[in-house]
């Protein structure tokens, strides 16, 4: 997996305690080794991660190694985003952004912490 520096990975066995009972909102990146906009979001996600830490929880998903999580959520494409907020997804956006445009997408999640 394309790992983000400063991101958690998750699993179907860890998914529901790190992401649905999380106190913050969760970004879920859903992604994969194969993936080229998932190599392009990583450094987004370290820089979001590093700056937002206390308001929202970034954490990342590899959808080949967890397909139950993936099949509940249906995701069809990498990279999709998800957040997640008190254990219900509330958002989802799909594909490789910019950071500027990821924190304008976010700024409603971030403003209700």
């Amino acid at each position: 997996m394309i790992h983000a520096e400063g991101v958690a990975e998750v699993t179907d066995a860890t998914f529901d305690g790190e992401v649905l009972a999380a106190e913050l909102p969760v970004l879920v990146e859903f992604t994969a080794d194969w993936c080229g906009p998932c190599r392009q979001l990583a450094p987004v996600l370290s820089a979001i991660a590093a700056e937002e830490a206390g308001r929202i929880k970034i954490v990342q998903l590899d959808v080949d190694a967890n397909p139950g999580i993936t099949s509940r959520y249906a995701v069809l494409s990498m990279p999709t985003l998800m957040v997640f907020r008190s254990g219900e997804p509330v958002k989802s956006m799909v594909g490789a952004r910019p950071k500027r445009r990821l924190l304008q997408e976010l700024e409603d999640v971030l403003e209700k912490v």
